[in-house]
């Protein structure tokens, strides 16, 4: 009964990566189109080196969720990419990914040669490039989150049924599986 909830976190995660590279495209063409009378940055056009990361981030976690969500779906039995062992070290990729990605956006000073600092969000919300990187600092973490959750699942179903080695989709008959190199019959 796990493998549709999972299932349907990384159908979550496909979407919310998909609302995060909408949100740093929309920062990154922002600030990389500034007017020269715009207070940011004294008008001097620039991109902040993180959500370069987070866009990057979110475009492999769009091909990453929808792998494994047709991997887990359609039942894909390929012997090393489709085991639990590959969605693990995958996940995991992702959570340092994402973590970094959160991380950073969070904290609220930036490198020297940029005068620009997110700081506290809560004060500006009138302005909708405040409301932008709010909801993609929102967005970064509800993805790290899941990742999280996700990783955790796949983690305790892989001891529980000692499964590293087996199919990723986790629904197999051993007597009728096309994963062994031989099928054993009964």
């Amino acid at each position: 009964m796990i493998h549709p909830v999972r299932a349907f976190l990384y159908c979550l995660l496909f979407a919310f990566s998909l609302v995060v590279l909408a949100l740093c495209a929309v920062r990154i063409h922002y600030t990389t189109h500034l007017l020269r009378t715009d207070p940011l940055n004294g008008g001097v056009r620039f991109y902040d080196h993180i959500v370069a990361e987070v866009l990057a981030t979110s475009i492999i976690t769009v091909i990453w969720s929808v792998f494994v969500a047709r991997t887990i779906h359609g039942r894909h039995e390929r012997r090393l990419i489709n085991s639990f062992t590959a969605e693990l070290i995958g996940l995991f990729i992702l959570f340092i990914l994402w973590l970094v990605g959160a991380a950073v956006s969070t904290h609220t000073s930036n490198p020297p040669d940029i005068n620009v600092e997110w700081g506290n969000l809560s004060s500006c919300w009138r302005y909708s490039t405040c409301r932008i990187l709010t909801a993609l600092l929102a967005f970064i973490w509800l993805s790290w989150l899941l990742v999280l959750t996700l990783f955790i699942m796949s983690l305790l179903f892989a001891i529980a049924n000692k499964a590293f080695h087996d199919p990723m989709h986790g629904r197999w008959d051993r007597r009728a599986t096309n994963y062994s190199l031989r099928n054993v019959v009964k």
